[in-house]
């Protein structure tokens, strides 16, 4: 099972990598000499303030994956760091970087 959860969290590194790529390219300053209207330039900076919000989380989540990545072989892995229950396989290949059990997250 390890075998399949490793696989999932490098699909899931790849992914997020990708996606910070996406947002870092939404993210770029707004020169002022484009030839846009002011209200235009307004939505222009409220989407690049969402985007950079998104940028913030996806790389927290590569983080996370990362460090799951590198704790996968640890015997602590998959063990819920508030109640101490296994985290169900379930959780572990939707959310690789999940600490908890859904019961603790809440």
């Amino acid at each position: 099972m390890n075998k399949e959860i490793k696989n999932r969290i490098q699909e899931e590194i790849e992914s997020t990598t990708k996606l910070i790529e996406k947002y870092r390219d939404l993210t770029k300053p707004i020169a002022p000499e484009n030839a846009i209207g002011r209200v235009s330039r307004m939505d222009a900076i409220n989407n690049k303030s969402v985007n950079e919000l998104a940028l913030k989380n996806a790389e927290i989540k590569l983080n996370n994956l990362q460090v799951a990545f590198s704790k996968i072989e640890d015997p602590d892995f998959g063990i819920c760091v508030r109640c101490h229950k296994p985290i169900p396989m379930g959780r572990i290949l939707l959310m690789p970087q999940a600490i908890t059990c859904v019961k603790c997250t809440y």
